[in-house]
């Protein structure tokens, strides 16, 4: 049975990826979160939870090293401030760097070790639009286009042997705490753009992460897919 690794697992995108891994009943799904007191009951016993602030992550090689070898890593824990950038404090601004940029680095650096001895391993990391757009809370739009950047960095240096890498760059996510945290302003003028007029919802995202970690063909690597219903096109 191969073991996938999800990092902020228990709620939003990450518990309808967790769900994905758990009802496909082929993998041992380990989970990384701080908290656990909003992840299902019905799901504790059928995954391992680990608490760990990956803040700390000078602590991410002990950690790796105590959870042993895995075949997919889904770096998918991050946070949004809704800050603007002349009112980030410096505490928030190391936070949103080190949760959302640092740790998917030290994560990916660590856990691919045992992967290139394999010549096998999937990773998929959660972007968003904002990299790719920009954001007013820029130190997130700046995390989020490093995820872009990280993924195709790492395709380049870990594709040949034999890691398939990649990330998701959604737009809003209706069903999570960030979305929540969007002005009513601001969800309008998207759903303006998009062509359907809806909102993206959790699983969807999670059906295309889940997708990228087991079924994609190899030749996708190092890639980027927007989930976003023709944003760009309007």
């Amino acid at each position: 049975m191969q073991k996938v690794l999800i990092t902020g697992g228990t709620r939003g995108i990450g518990l309808e990826i967790s769900k994905l891994f758990i009802s496909s009943g082929n993998y041992e799904v380990f989970i990384v979160a701080r908290d656990f007191s909003v992840f299902p009951k019905e799901l504790k016993n059928k995954t391992k939870q680990i608490p760990f602030n990956l803040q700390e992550v000078n602590k991410i090689p002990q950690l790796v090293q105590e959870i042993g070898d895995i075949d997919i890593l889904i770096n998918n824990a991050g946070v949004y401030n809704s800050l603007h950038y002349n009112k980030y404090l410096e505490d928030k601004k190391d936070m949103i760097i080190k949760l959302n940029l640092e740790a998917p680095v030290a994560l990916i650096t660590e856990f691919s070790k045992e992967m290139i001895k394999k010549r096998k391993g999937r990773i998929v990391s959660m972007a968003s639009i904002a990299g790719e757009i920009g954001n007013s809370d820029i130190w997130y739009a700046a995390t989020k286009a490093g995820i872009i950047n990280i993924t195709k960095s790492f395709a380049l240096l870990l594709g040949e042997k034999g890691i398939v890498i990649n990330c998701v760059a959604p737009s809003m996510v209706e069903g999570t705490t960030m979305f929540e945290a969007i002005s009513r302003e601001r969800k309008q003028n998207q759903l303006k753009r998009v062509l359907n007029h809806e909102f993206v919802k959790a699983k969807s995202v999670a059906e295309t992460v889940f997708w990228l970690a087991t079924e994609s063909p190899n030749y996708i690597n190092g890639i980027c897919i927007d989930i976003n219903n023709g944003i760009f096109m309007r």
